[in-house]
Order: structure tokens, then sequence, then C-alpha cells
């Protein structure tokens, strides 16, 4: 019997150093010619602009101006702002008759209008006990949790479990200088009592009356505020 000749085994042999030394080379080559391509365009772009230099004015002035006008309605937006801000006015009857969020709108606002240009409405599902901050002029952090009362006064009054909660996240949890309780309603005695063991600032509806529809901030109109944080012109 005769034997078959043995199989050749299939090479597994990388590419040879040649090879290998011909793709880097083909590489280079393709990176070197690309790159002189995209020099050459930036030269051709660059020649082009120096011959025609007044395209340069030109887009440079149409930058400056429309620059210049964004910075005047701005201004001016940001003027409108300040000045509507300063004539804001709520009455206890408008008050009344907002829906509970929009009552925390109106007390953001409210802030805005004493300078706090940071007032932030925050009160929702998770706030835990803050529905309004802000930052006065003075570096003070404010925290304001607001219990509106449809009725008003004829309302459920605020008592010392919603004064436990706040006090519980006011400073611990928000870092407030200031805890304030606003309601257009009652605050009961035991309220009071705690507030003043746990130094938080209460607005009910009289003090809420004499801030909304007047013209000075809260805390010209509360006691006992913590001093600035830092110096102001109104310090």
């Amino acid at each position: 019997m005769s034997r078959r000749p043995p199989q050749r085994r299939r090479s597994t042999r990388r590419p040879t150093r040649g090879r290998r030394q011909q793709q880097d080379g083909t590489q280079l080559l393709v990176g070197t010619v690309a790159a002189l391509a995209a020099f050459s365009l930036v030269i051709a772009v660059i020649n082009w602009l120096i011959a025609h230099w007044w395209v340069l004015l030109v887009a440079f002035l149409l930058v400056l101006l429309g620059g210049w006008s964004w910075w005047q309605q701005r201004t001016r937006r940001t003027r409108w702002q300040q000045t509507k801000a300063r004539a804001l006015r709520y009455g206890l009857a408008q008050l009344d008759a907002l829906a509970h969020r929009q009552f925390e709108h109106a007390i953001r606002d409210l802030m805005y209008r004493d300078g706090c240009t940071d007032a932030v409405q925050v009160g929702g599902q998770g706030d835990l006990g803050a529905d309004v901050k802000a930052t006065d002029p003075f570096g003070r952090r404010w925290v304001i949790q607001c219990k509106h009362r449809r009725n008003g006064s004829q309302g459920a009054a605020v008592g010392t479990p919603e004064l436990q909660v706040l006090n519980g996240t006011g400073r611990p949890v928000h870092k407030a200088d200031v805890v304030v309780m606003v309601t257009n309603g009652r605050i009961t005695q035991p309220g009071r009592a705690f507030a003043r063991q746990q130094r938080l600032h209460l607005v009910d509806r009289q003090v809420l009356a004499q801030w909304a529809a007047g013209s000075r901030p809260l805390w010209e109109l509360l006691g006992a505020v913590p001093p600035p944080r830092r110096p102001t012109a109104r310090s």
C-alpha cells in the first residue's frame, strides 16, 4: 500500500516585518499628505483674508453691533424687572384668593422685590419644609415655609406640629440663617411660644398684610434677625 503524501498545514504566520513596514509607511504618507493639505488650506484662507481685509472689518463690526444690541436689551429687561418688582403690591384679599402654589410664588416675588435676586420657589413633594429659598442683600440665607388658608383668619391655625417640621429642617438641612413661617391665617399661642424658643420667625396675617402692601423689606418687619453675613451699603 502506498502512503498518502502528508497534508500541508495552513500557514498562521503573522505578516513579515517588511509588510508591516510597508503598511506603516503607507499610513505615514497618507497622514503627511492630509497634514499638507490642511496646512495649504489654512494658508489659502489666510491669504484670501489678507487680500480681502475688509471682510474681517465688516465681521468685527457686525459682532460688535450684535453684542452691543444684546447688552442693551439685557440692561433694559433687567431695569424693567427691577422697576416691576419695586412696584409689586398685594392686598390680603388677593392673597386669600390664590391657590397654595400661587401663594408660594407670591412670597417668592415679594422676596425678590426686597432685593433677594436669587429667590426661588422650591415647594412641592419632598421639599423638606422649604417652600421658598432666598439670599438677602446682606448675605443671609432665608428658608420660608408657606401655609395658605383659603378662608384667611377663619381657616385652621398654624400650630406647633407644623413649626416642629420647619425647625427640624430649616437650619440642619437647608443651612438657613433665617427660618420663617408665613401664613395668611392665624398661629396658635403654643406655636408662638415654640417659635420664640427655637428662634423661628413668624409672619402671620397682620405682618403679611404690612409686608405685601408696603415697600419695607421683610427683615425690617421682623425682630431679632441675625446680623449681616457681609457688609453692604445698607448695613
